[in-house]
């Protein structure tokens, strides 16, 4: 299997960022790495703030999930946001991880 594929689907099913990583891009690949965990961190956070919300206010009895659903959207609409850096920054490291020029294939082109 040729490298930029396995960096790819490295990128694309483990972790974005991986994948320039094996091809030797590492300021790329750390960049990408954290950028994944800060947004889906982030987001996480945003959704337990807004359950604990909802869970603070209290229910007494059966628990309406179609209404808690709707209040957690409301409360946590920056989690979209959130969801949407960390799809273009997967999307990003895939195709890089398939086509990009990274340092280990710059140095054998020189030569």
């Amino acid at each position: 299997m040729k490298k930029n594929i396995k960096a790819a689907l490295l990128s694309a099913l483990v972790l974005p960022g991986l994948g320039q990583l094996y091809k030797g891009c590492k300021l790329k690949g750390v960049i990408l790495i954290t950028l994944v965990n800060v947004f889906l961190l982030t987001a996480l956070a945003y959704v337990m703030k807004g359950v604990g919300r909802i869970v603070a206010t209290g229910t007494t009895g059966k628990l309406d999930i179609a209404r808690a659903l709707t209040d957690l959207q409301q409360e946590t609409p920056e989690v979209r946001w959130l969801l949407a850096a960390f799809f273009i920054v997967w999307a990003y490291g895939t195709v890089d991880a398939l086509i990009g020029n990274h340092a280990s294939t710059g140095a054998k082109q020189k030569e």
